[in-house]
């Protein structure tokens, strides 16, 4: 190999980044001791940013394109390295490439429950999951306050900062004096949007703009759940019809525990059908003396918790959805 051949394999004159496997948010290109050849070629696909850094210090920023590395498409570089308009030799530049695709159904949870601030209930422990999405969109803000000097920088690393944020934005969210903690598990729909608002500035703050923010689940521990529970019942007990229809759509999933019960067979299913024949003529009798809604209405909210015991006894719904559909039933009732 003649020494103007290997001279020339210590430049590098074509700089890309082929993304060869997902999950890559940053990549710095292995310069080692290369040097950029003047006039080589830069080229950033759809999706990349890439970054020049001189010396620790941020430079200049490219979008998808093909470039021609001179002092005119260079001007930060070209200014902070005192080049003059006849610079013609190799230099040396540390280059990152950014992904800005969109990165979606990224999980998010709170693994312990957190403590909030509710405006009717005060204390309160939840938990909370969902989903989310975003994308990379301020480059130079992203290198300086996330990815930095690393040579590879993952959407699971990012991730470990973003769940502490969203935990926090979502103690905001319960936490707005005006909004109870049983309007914001009836309508998981507002919540998302409060987390995401709450979001949306604290993930610009990083160079990273949130797409989509969504709730899927919202639960308590089942202490609290039950102490909900009696409060909802001591709630509906001056209304004497609503107070027995709530007695009865708590019986349902009480009695589908038992052998007796309506999830029994044989002699079992006999008693737990005369046991909803009982509560249904207790909810006629109260219906013929308060003036109250239908009594199909009624059943159909007995049946519909019917329903779903049995679906969580076979194991077709979680804890999680048994809970919120009871709480939403229960809150049809109380209305």
């Amino acid at each position: 190999m003649s020494l103007g051949s290997f001279i020339r394999k210590q430049f590098v004159d074509v700089l890309q980044w082929t993304e060869d496997s997902d999950g890559v948010l940053a990549w710095r290109y292995p310069m080692e001791d290369q040097e950029i050849q003047y006039g080589g070629q830069l080229t950033v696909r759809e999706s990349q940013m890439a970054l020049f850094v001189n010396e620790g210090r941020i430079a200049d920023v490219f979008g998808p394109g093909l470039y021609t590395l001179t002092t005119r498409t260079l001007p930060l570089l070209t200014s902070l390295r005192n080049w003059d308009k006849l610079f013609e030799s190799p230099f040396k530049s540390d280059v990152y490439f950014f992904s800005t695709r969109l990165q979606l159904g990224r999980r998010w949870g709170t693994p312990q429950p957190v403590t909030i601030r509710d405006s009717e209930f005060g204390l309160v422990q939840v938990r909370a999951f969902g989903i989310y999405s975003y994308r990379v969109v301020d480059v130079p803000a992203f290198h300086r306050e996330i990815s930095g000097t690393r040579g590879v920088y993952t959407v699971d690393d990012l991730e470990q900062q973003l769940r502490n944020l969203v935990v926090t934005a979502m103690s905001v969210a319960f936490g707005s004096a005006d909004v109870a903690f049983l309007d914001m598990a009836a309508n998981q729909e507002v919540l998302s949007q409060r987390i995401g608002q709450a979001l949306a500035p604290v993930f610009a703050r990083y160079g990273v703009a949130l797409d989509s923010f969504t709730v899927q689940s919202v639960s308590l521990p089942d202490a609290l759940q039950k102490a909900l529970d009696a409060r909802i019942s001591v709630g509906v007990s001056g209304d004497l019809n609503k107070f027995a229809q709530y007695q009865a759509a708590q019986s349902i999933p009480l009695a589908a525990q038992n052998a007796g019960g309506v999830a029994g067979v044989g002699a079992g299913l006999a008693a737990g059908a005369a046991i909803a024949q009982t509560m249904t003529g207790a909810l006629n009798q109260t219906q013929a003396q308060t003036p109250a809604q239908p009594a199909a209405v009624a059943n159909d909210y007995v049946e519909r918790l019917q329903q779903l015991k049995t679906l969580l006894d076979k194991g077709l719904v979680t804890e999680d959805d048994y809970a919120k559909a009871k709480a939403e039933i229960l809150a049809k009732l109380t209305k």
